[in-house]
C-alpha cells in the first residue's frame, strides 16, 4: 500500500522532506529546493540570503544562508539539497522525484542524502523557537542566541561554488558560527550508532610509466612499461602507511584504475597509467604523503630505464574536532531519544565539514546511510521522527548550556 505525498507543513519534517524530494535538484541544479526552504524559513522569521557563486570553467551554483537571531552562541546547521543523478529511473520501484511512502519508509532521491536531515533540522528548529515564543519574527522571548542554516547546491559536485564560498561570505558579513552540525547520513545500520567528529583526508594520484613501443618479437628494441607499473604499484601498496591513531583507522591506498590503451596483441605499448586514492589519517598531510609516495615509486623503478610521472589532484585534509561539549550535547540527545550511546568516529568519505572546520568546531550526525546514492534510496519514517526529536533535544541542551547573558 502506498500513497503520494501531500504538501509541506512548516512544522512537519516528513511533509517538508517530501516536498524537497519533489524538487529535481540534481547537482548543480537548484530545482526549487532552496526556494522552498527560503519560503519556509522566511515565514518563520529567519533572515534569508540567496548566494550565487560561479567560477570560470564551472557551473554557477545557488546557495542559501538563513539566520534567526543575532546573539551568541551561534549554532549553524549545514547541508546540501543537491543530489546525485537517479540513473536508470526504470529500475526504481517508485519514481525518484515522486516521494512515496511504502512499507513504513519514505522513498525518493535525497531521502537520506540529505534532504531528510534538512527537513528534520528545520522542523526541530521551528518547534524549538516556537516554544521560546517566536511568532514568525526575528525574535523569541526566551532565546538570546542564533540558529542558522548553510545550505549548498554543490556538495555532490566539484564543491567549488558552494559551502567554501558561502563560509567566506559569512565571515565577511559577521556570521561565523560558534559551532556547526552537518546533517550527512552517519549511521551504518541504525539511528544513533555514530557521530562523526572528523574525517579522513583524501589524496588522488595518477602514475604514468613511460617506455618504448615496439614489436613483441623484438623486445630488445623496446622497453615495456607494464612490468615497471606493476613494480611501482606493488611498492605503493606493499607497506602500510601507518598504524592508525587515537581517533583514526590506518590510512589506506586503493588502486582504482589501470589503463594501457593497447588493443594490439603484438605491440609493446609506449606507456601505462594507473590511478589510485589514499584515505589518510592525522599522521599525514597531503604534501608529506605525496613526497612519501614519490620516494616509493622512484625506488621501485630505479635501474629500470623507464621514465615516470606521478601527479596528484587537489587534496582534502584530514581533520578532527576534539571530543568536547558539542559532541557531548549530541550524544546526550541521541541517548535520550534512541537509548543508544553513539560511537565517536572519523570513518567514511569526505564531506563539506572539511571546509567548515577552518571556521568553528564541527560534527556530523544524520540518518542511516545504507541506501545513499542507490536506486530506491529511502529512509524509515520512524528515523525521520526520531532524528527531529534528537535535533530538538540537542538544541535544548546546547542553548541551555550557554553562559548567562551570552
Amino acid at each position: 500500500m502506498s500513497h503520494q505525498a501531500p504538501g509541506p507543513n512548516l512544522n512537519d519534517a516528513l511533509s517538508l522532506a517530501k516536498a524537497l524530494i519533489t524538487c529535481p535538484s540534481v547537482t548543480p541544479a537548484e530545482g526549487g529546493a532552496l526556494t522552498l526552504l527560503e519560503k519556509v524559513l522566511g515565514e518563520a522569521g529567519f533572515t534569508c540570503e540567496r548566494l550565487v557563486f560561479e567560477e570560470a570553467g564551472t557551473p554557477a551554483v545557488d546557495n542559501l544562508f538563513a539566520r534567526f537571531g543575532s546573539g551568541t552562541p551561534h549554532l549553524c546547521f549545514a547541508g546540501h539539497t543537491d543530489v546525485v543523478p537517479p540513473g536508470d529511473e526504470a529500475l526504481w520501484r517508485h519514481p525518484p522525484f515522486a516521494p512515496t511512502i511504502a512499507d513504513g519508509r519514505l522513498h525518493g532521491r535525497g531521502a537520506v542524502d540529505m534532504k531528510g536531515a534538512i527537513a528534520c533540522f528545520v522542523a526541530a528548529a521551528l518547534a524549538y523557537l516556537e516554544a521560546k515564543g517566536n511568532k514568525g519574527k526575528q525574535s523569541a522571548a526566551g532565546f538570546a542566541g542564533s540558529i542558522s542554516l548553510l545550505i549548498t547546491g554543490d556538495e555532490e559536485g566539484p564543491a567549488i561554488n558552494g559551502t567554501r564560498k558561502v563560509l567566506a561570505w559569512m565571515a565577511a558579513h559577521g556570521h561565523v558560527p560558534d559551532d556547526c552540525i552537518v546533517g550527512e547520513p552517519t549511521n551504518p545500520s541504525a539511528l544513533g550508532e555514530e557521530i562523526k567528529i572528523g574525517r579522513r583526508g583524501s589524496l588522488s594520484g595518477t602514475l604514468t610509466i613511460k617506455g618504448v613501443q615496439g614489436h613483441v618479437a623484438y623486445p630488445e628494441a623496446a622497453r615495456n612499461p607494464i612490468p615497471g607499473l606493476m613494480r611501482a604499484l606493488a611498492a605503493l601498496d606493499a607497506e602500510p602507511l601507518d598504524a592508525g591513531s587515537e581517533h583514526f583507522a590506518p590510512s589506506n591506498l586503493e588502486i582504482t584504475s589501470i589503463d594501457v590503451g593497447n588493443r594490439a596483441e603484438n605491440v609493446i605499448p609506449a606507456e601505462a597509467t594507473a590511478r589510485f586514492n589514499v584515505r589518510f589519517n592525522d599522521h599525514h598531510d597531503a604534501d608529506g604523503l605525496a613526497a612519501l609516495l614519490r620516494i616509493r615509486v622512484a625506488a621501485a623503478l630505479e635501474g629500470s630505464g623507464l621514465g615516470h610521472a606521478l601527479t596528484f589532484g587537489p587534496a582534502s585534509p584530514a581533520f578532527l574536532t576534539e571530543p568536547g561539549p558539542l559532541a557531548a550535547h549530541m550524544r546526550r540527545a541521541i541517548e535520550q531519544v534512541t537509548g543508544r550511546t553513539p560511537r565517536l568516529t572519523t570513518s567514511g568519505g569526505t564531506s563539506d565539514a572539511r571546509f567548515i572546520k577552518d571556521y568553528c568546531p564541527v560534527i556530523e550526525f544524520g540518518l542511516v546511510n545504507a541506501t545513499i546514492h542507490q536506486v530506491d534510496e529511502n529512509t524509515a519514517l520512524d528515523d525521520l521522527e526520531k532524528l527531529t526529536a534528537i535535533y530538538r533535544r540537542f538544541l535544548e541542551h546546547y542553548f541551555a548550556a550557554a553562559p548567562a547573558g551570552s
